[in-house]
């Protein structure tokens, strides 16, 4: 045999340089602690691992988005890593190869095992509604907030907004509970903004559980913790925090018994809704300058949006469509029915009645006080106050008459 061509001297130099790539990629130990690319790497060659030749391409499609969102969650930990880059790089490149679009399914999380039986004493100290019973000899307050649709807001003490915040915002910043969300414009004709991604962060409680994240987005709500785990962790406490699958892809509940908190994650149509149950003595446990959560005191006053003056500029239904539509789902005109006037007026989306319509059922679950579970504007209120007083007028005249 003559000796080899410069062209396969290349070839074979870009052969073994990509074998020692996936080398290091796979087996490499000294990765930054933080940077979670190798927990990334084993769970894509695991996924890949059964693939038959029936189902080659779906499955590796499946796990390539897997793979990339991964590698998007630890990003900002793996900056500056060559095993990070070398990975984001063979995705795009498989992706190619196997002809994958960038939407579409991904591999459901690998579920954790449960932790071990946790010990009496431990147990009870991690249910909050047990604990405050035996400190204080009754049941704990609750609060309730609420955001959907463009959004809207509901806060803990029952104010209610509309709200332009676009980009990301902090809902609940304490110290057991991080809860922050995305919002990108509904329309290019309004102000309004739509809830895109939900990041919550349930703080490291030494007794209780270890850190836990949960991410969703529209289009990907796992029913696991990032971690893949669906409950605190190992820890004594840990059955104290778990995830719920309530509708596949569209309703997740997370219960928290620990900080005496549930909360309730909604994809409803192209955006997500957000609801939560909690204990009023965690929500007020954080510090005085640490004051910017829209479930504490709203939105920032230079972010309110006018529900009836912005209406005038939207062209995405008319007036008595929208109500038609609401009118069917929600039977009583208050804030709920004219938050959901204006979203479809702001977007012209007639499925939209549902995120009121479910916001709504939530509060009536979460709130703590029934009979202030509907919110009228001072118009709407005024009105229903004149009528109310008339009524008991002519009760007056009446009994007095007789």
């Amino acid at each position: 045999m003559g000796r080899p061509t410069t062209k396969c001297l290349l070839l074979r130099t870009l052969h073994s340089v990509l074998l020692k790539t996936v080398v290091l990629l796979f087996f490499c130990e000294h990765v930054n602690a933080q940077c979670k690319i190798v927990k990334c790497n084993t769970e894509y060659v695991a996924a890949i691992s059964n693939a038959k030749p029936s189902n080659k391409n779906m499955v590796y499609c499946n796990a390539l988005r897997s793979y990339s969102q991964c590698t998007r969650n630890t990003a900002r930990t793996c900056r500056g890593d060559l095993v990070y880059h070398s990975a984001v790089h063979i995705i795009e490149d498989r992706m190619i190869q196997f002809n994958c679009s960038k939407v579409g399914p991904t591999n459901p999380p690998r579920r954790q095992p449960p932790p071990p039986p946790p010990d009496g004493p431990m147990k009870q100290a991690c249910d909050f509604e047990k604990v405050y019973q035996e400190k204080h000899g009754s049941e704990p307050r609750y609060v309730h907030c609420g955001v959907f649709g463009d959004p809207h807001v509901r806060t803990f003490g029952g104010d209610f907004q509309t709200c332009s915040v676009k980009g990301s915002w902090p809902l609940l910043d304490n110290e057991y509970l991080f809860v922050q969300a995305t919002s990108l414009p509904v329309s290019s004709y309004s102000n309004a903004t739509i809830t895109s991604k939900l990041t919550i962060i349930f703080k490291n409680m030494k007794q209780c559980i270890d850190q836990k994240v949960y991410q969703a987005e529209v289009g990907n709500m796992p029913a696991a913790f990032d971690d893949g785990s669906v409950n605190g962790g190992r820890r004594a406490g840990g059955s104290s925090l778990t995830i719920h699958e309530r509708e596949p892809g569209k309703y997740i509940e997370i219960q928290a018994a620990y900080i005496g908190t549930t909360i309730r994650i909604r994809q409803l149509d192209k955006q997500l809704s957000f609801s939560l149950r909690m204990a009023e003595e965690i929500s007020q446990a954080f510090p005085e300058e640490q004051d910017l959560q829209l479930c504490v005191g709203g939105c920032p006053s230079g972010q309110w949006i006018s529900r009836t003056k912005d209406l005038s500029r939207t062209t995405g239904m008319d007036l008595e469509m929208a109500r038609s539509l609401c009118g069917e789902k929600l039977t009583i005109e208050d804030v709920y029915f004219q938050s959901c006037v204006f979203d479809l007026m702001a977007s012209g989306n007639g499925n939209l009645t549902d995120a009121a319509y479910h916001a709504l059922e939530d509060a009536k679950d979460f709130h703590p006080e029934p009979g202030t579970l509907h919110i009228f504007s001072r118009g709407e209120r005024g009105a229903q106050l004149s009528v109310a007083a008339l009524f008991l007028l002519c009760c007056c005249l009446l009994v007095w008459m007789s």
